[in-house]
């Protein structure tokens, strides 16, 4: 049974067995503009995708405008 990936509104098959940066590289997502979690935990990209699991991928935002620090 293959692994899931859910990203936005898609959902990605991908095999098991391999690294979430590898999976991510196969989809043509760049890992650096992800965070993948599984069950609500933050997992690193060298983590293997399990059997019949589902990784949530949440898209990472930065920034703040300039000048908006208020210490």
């Amino acid at each position: 049974m293959p692994a899931k990936m859910r990203y936005r509104d898609q959902t990605y098959e991908v095999p098991t067995g391999i690294t979430i940066r590898d999976a991510l590289i196969r989809l043509q997502i760049e890992p650096e503009t992800v965070l993948p979690t599984r069950d609500g935990e933050l997992l690193t990209d060298d983590e293997q995708v399990r059997e019949g699991e589902t990784i949530r991928l949440v898209r990472v935002i930065s920034g703040g405008a300039p000048g908006t620090d208020r210490r």
